[in-house]
Parts: structure tokens; sequence; C-alpha cells
């Protein structure tokens, strides 16, 4: 009799906890948003609208972009599941990931006060499984811990090491120019795939700058965490499972094997660089292992297993979004040969006689800037910024309960006609000529407290290999080249991007 009782006693807890978790909860968010204006679509049992998102977006990468279409269209493609929906309900709108509820919105002015607001708003957090892409580094920590790992952080990327990085860039730049010399074999024009190119570019600046003489284990690295981003991709739009992350699935066991690969490589880096001679030589990986005096005095520094966290980071979030900036750079410059003249021609006159860009000069090329930032506007790398709402809390004209997931679409708000007015998505860098006019619109690297600590460096690398490229090339869109933006956690060409390169004379 006492067995049957708990058991009875057990079996009502676990159905009062499934109807208010699964439908009391989602009921009283879904009214709650509706006398405040805001609806979407509906929410169902367990999953959700992730379903939805996962089909809409398989949907949109099955269709190409129609050849005459403006190629800078492409909300549509890669925010599928924000593009139906804001048509439907509003440019702010409630989602459910599961029973997770998401306000989703491209408003400007709700974007930047989540993203300034302090104390309300923070990074959302990870599940398990996608943890071990970011690890435990700086975007996915909170409080005190994100705080200290931020301290560190600021001091690993200086303008006195950003200066030091520079030659180091340059050397990574023109030994690729030489192996397209090669390739090109005397032929006037080589046709290269810019996307693999500018990841394995990338690849070897960063590991120059991360690990000093330790380029090909860095570039392992780097490999590494391309497979571990690829895994991640399968699990992002899943529920997730308590303790699922445990289970010997094919994906989850290949996840571990790699994770394993990374930590273990990482650890070797670190271990044989433990000598006088590291310690000044000015890597990254230098700066992180070193300890700094905060402002109250006291001496601060990283445990091993957090300069690994914050190496991974680095791996994933400098090479990933570098790489595809750089991609997207040499294709609208590709598609606007105007704007790559004027480009080239800054270029000759700013960096003289010697054609070697260093710090200095960098902050001269005034038109590779508004380029630069004109390309982050249309293709931002992170196309999606998302907060957690810490405690109940205002944005803007909103009531939102604590745990409401904020998704600022990023993409959508840089295409907004009403935001940019009637050319938003048209490629104009002249919209940038005074910086301050558009710089609140403009969030490719975050705004706030949280806005990216690596992006001097993702700027200075960029207008790097921009300039030296520009100085011995000229280039066009290859009549392969299908122009196909595609969300892969990060914004990227769904097809490589074929262009011709033709060797311009000294």
């Amino acid at each position: 009799m006492a067995v049957f009782f708990i058991v009875l006693v057990v079996f009502f807890f676990l159905v009062f906890g499934f109807i208010y978790s699964y439908l009391w909860v989602p009921w009283r968010i879904q009214s709650h948003f509706k006398k405040q204006s805001v609806t979407g679509p509906r929410y169902r049992i367990f999953t959700g609208n992730s379903g939805e998102v996962s089909r809409l977006t398989a949907e949109a990468k099955a269709k190409p972009i129609p050849s005459g279409n403006n190629p800078h269209e492409f909300v549509h493609r890669v925010a599928p599941h924000y593009y139906e929906w804001s048509r439907a309900y509003g440019k702010t709108f409630l989602y459910w990931f599961g029973s997770k509820p998401v306000v989703a919105t491209s408003d400007p002015r709700l974007i930047r006060e989540a993203l300034t607001t302090g104390g309300s708003f923070d990074r959302i957090g990870h599940n398990p499984l996608s943890k071990l892409l970011y690890a435990q580094g700086l975007p996915g920590l909170r409080g005190d811990q994100w705080a200290f790992h931020r301290r560190i952080a600021k001091q690993a990327f200086t303008m006195e090491k950003l200066k030091r990085w520079v030659p180091q860039m340059v050397t990574s730049s023109m030994t690729y120019l030489e192996k397209w010399e090669v390739m090109r074999n005397g032929e006037e024009e080589i046709e290269l795939d810019v996307h693999k190119e500018m990841h394995n570019l990338s690849a070897d600046m960063l590991s120059r700058t991360a690990f000093g003489n330790s380029v090909e284990e860095g570039k392992e690295i780097f490999a590494l965490q391309e497979r571990m981003m690829r895994l991640f991709y399968l699990v992002r739009w899943s529920v997730y499972i308590p303790g699922y992350r445990f289970f010997p699935s094919k994906t989850n066991k290949e996840i571990w094997r790699v994770e394993k690969q990374i930590r273990g490589s990482i650890l070797k880096l670190i271990e044989s660089n433990k000598t006088t001679a590291f310690e000044k030589s000015g890597t990254l990986l230098q700066a992180f292992m070193s300890s700094y005096t905060n402002q109250n005095g006291q001496e601060e520094k990283l445990g091993i297993e957090e300069v690994i966290d914050e190496c991974k980071t680095f791996y994933f979030a400098a090479k990933e979004t570098t790489a595809n900036l750089l991609t997207f750079l040499l294709v609208l410059l590709a598609m606007h040969q105007e704007w790559q003249n004027i480009a080239r021609e800054e270029v000759i006159r700013v960096l003289g006689s010697t054609g070697i860009p260093t710090v200095d000069v960098l902050q001269d090329l005034k038109t590779l800037s508004m380029i630069i930032n004109e390309t982050l506007r249309l293709y931002p790398p992170a196309m999606t910024l998302n907060r957690d709402t810490l405690r109940r809390a205002n944005l803007g004209n909103l009531d939102v309960p604590a745990g409401t997931q904020i998704s600022l679409s990023v993409v959508a708000m840089h295409h907004d006609t009403e935001t940019w007015g009637s050319d938003a998505e048209e490629f104009n860098p002249r919209r940038f000529e005074d910086p301050k006019k558009q710089s609140a619109l403009l969030v490719p690297f975050g705004l706030g407290p949280r806005t990216c600590v690596g992006q001097n460096l993702a700027v200075n690398e960029t207008k790097t290999v921009l300039a030296t490229i520009l100085k011995h090339y000229s280039f066009r869109l290859s009549p392969s080249y299908a122009h196909a933006p595609v969300l892969f956690v990060t914004l990227q060409p769904q097809n490589g991007a074929h262009l011709l390169f033709t060797r311009i004379s000294s």
C-alpha cells in the first residue's frame, strides 16, 4: 500500500510538473505578451517552434537567389524564420524554442537597449553539448567570472600588442600571394575559391599571432575547431534533453573525441612554451598566460584550463568571423569594380614607396574602412545576438518576464529600409563617410559591455590582407560563381566564392 501511495505521489508530481512547465507557463507567457500586442507562431508542446525553424532553414538553403535579383536581398534566405514571422507578426514577435519563450526583434532601439542595459540582460546559457564549441571562454561566462576574464582579455588585445602582430600579418599575406603566383604558373588569370583561401590565410595569420613559431600546430587546432563547429551545427536547433550529453551516440562520441584532441593539443603547446623566450614573445598565448594587476592592486592570472578555454574561443571567434568577412569583402569588390578601383588607388597612395602596411598606415585607409563597414552591415558574420532576461525587466515599452530569451536579428536590422533608407539593400560605402552618423546602427561586433574584445585585431587583419591583395591583384567574379549566402553558425557562402585574379604589373 505504501509503495502504491509513493508511486501515486510521484506520478502526480510528474503530471503536475508537465502541465505547469509545458502548458500553464507557455499559456501565461503568451497571454502576457498578447496584452502588449506581441504575438507569434503557435506554441507546440515539447518542441515549440524549433521544428519550423529547421524546416524553413532547409527550404531556404535549397532555393538559390534568382539571377537578375539584387544579390544583397537575402534576409529571407539566411534568417527565414525571422523573415516569415516578422512579415506576419511585426518586427517584434514571440516564438518558442522548446518551452523557452523567445522574443525576436530587429527594432534598433530595442537592440541597442538590450545590448547596453547592464544587469537585466546577459548572454544566454548554452546547452552542455554546445558549450564544447565555446568552452568556458569569455562569450559563455557571466557575472564576476566574466568580468575577470574580460579584464585579462583586454590586456591581451592592447594596441601595443596589435602593433607587434601587424608584421606577422603582412608575412602571412605575402606568403599566400607568393603561393598564388606559383599556382598561376605564368597564366594571365588564376581562379581561386577565396572562401577556402581566406580561411587558410586567417588560420596561418592567427597561428602566428597566437603561437609565434608554432604555426603548424596552431593550424591543426584550427582544423579541429572547424570540425567541432560542424558538430555544433548538428545540435544547434535541437531541444536538449537533460543527460543526453552522456549518451554514446555517434555525434556525441565524435564531439568527445574532437574535444579531447583540442584540449590536449593546446595543453601541449602551453607546456612546450614555458621558456624565457616565450615570456618575451608577445604572442596571444603568452598574453593569456601572464599575470596582471587589477585596479585594486591585486594580481590576476588565468588558470591553465581557463587559458585553454580562451584559446578555443579565440580560434572560433577570430578565425571564423574574420575569414568570412574577408570572403564577402572580396566578393563585393569583385561585383562592384568601381569601388575596387577606388580602394586600390587609396592603398597605392597611402602605402607609398614601401608598400608595406603598418598600424599607423592602416588607420589612414579611410575608403577601406568605409568598405569594411558596409560589408559588415550587409554581411554581418554574427547575424543574431542572443540575450537572456535574468530578472523581470523593461525593454522599450515591453514588460519582459525573467527567463525570456531575446533574439536580436542584426542582419534584419542592417537590411531594414526604415533604419537605413530606401537603398538599405544596396552596396553603398559612402553611407559611412561620416563615421559617427551611422555608428549607433552598426553592431556587427556587438555593443555595450560585451562588445567583441578582439574587434581591433579583426579590422587590422582585414585591412592588412585586403591592402596587400589590392596592391598586387585585380579580381572579378568567375562565371562559375553563384551568390548564395547561408547561415552555418556564421554567415558564409554556401557554394564557396570563386573569383578570377589577374596580377597587376609593378
